[in-house]
């Protein structure tokens, strides 16, 4: 890579990774688009899965016992099935399609957030983790992103915000190594690259989340909230730009 990619990734990981900390959850959802207007997808989704797996690791590691054990059963048997579907679309369908479905999830999900009002806990049935996980599981075998299917059916399951943060680093922690294993199958892990480039990458992630951490009990979770739709709106049309539209 050249300086100026360097430089441009290492912007977007602290970023991605400064609203991980926050929120824990959210950075492959930044990167992800963000490192694809400059770098081929199929390299930027297998860098981010083990980048985020160590996140998952880390995050989740901190708040074991907060962890809520059986929505995350629940959750599982329809996330393998759809990581499977979604790692099959990633290594066949052409770059332009990909980047266009990238950038059409990340702006549906961005204008999602900009017209939720703040309001109180709004449960939701156990019935709809079939359908979150197979969306999420399909979405993040495709682009590494899968969080915002979790994270809709969690948020209405887990009013607890230690619980929630805690249940969803753990929860993307067992869809990495399912991803992992899968990611191994389709050969997008058998290149030494993607290895040295994490490993670079891992002291700036590991600020980047200490200092997340620090400062998410300064903002609210409303301006968090409009902070990041605001930044996926953007990247989500310069996808769509990029793609050709």
């Amino acid at each position: 890579m050249t300086l100026p990619d360097i430089a441009y990734a290492t912007a977007v990981l602290l970023l991605a990774y400064f609203v991980r900390g926050l929120s824990g959850f959210g950075s492959g959802l930044i990167a992800v688009p963000l490192l694809a207007m400059r770098f081929p997808l199929p390299e930027v989704v297998p860098f981010m899965l083990i980048a985020d797996f160590a996140a998952s690791a880390l995050v989740g590691g901190l708040a074991f016992r907060q962890v809520d054990w059986p929505e995350i059963r629940r959750l599982m048997p329809a996330t393998v099935v759809g990581v499977v579907i979604g790692t099959h679309l990633l290594v066949s369908l052409p770059p332009a399609l990909l980047l266009t479905l990238l950038g059409g999830f990340v702006l549906a999900f961005a204008l999602r957030s900009l017209r939720l009002r703040q309001t109180g806990f709004m449960p939701a049935s156990k019935h709809w983790a079939w359908p979150a996980a197979l969306t999420g599981g399909a979405v993040s075998g495709l682009f590494g992103t899968g969080g915002p299917p979790y994270v809709i059916y969690l948020s209405h399951r887990l009013q607890d915000k230690g619980r929630l943060r805690a249940t969803l680093s753990a929860l993307f922690f067992l869809e990495g190594l399912l991803r992992i294993a899968t990611f191994l199958f389709a050969g997008l892990l058998l290149g030494h690259e993607v290895w040295r480039n994490a490993l670079f990458a891992a002291p700036l992630i590991v600020a980047a989340l200490y200092v997340g951490s620090h400062v998410h009990a300064r903002l609210t979770d409303r301006q968090m909230q409009q902070g990041v739709s605001l930044l996926l709106l953007g990247s989500g049309v310069s996808l769509l730009v990029k793609a050709g539209w």
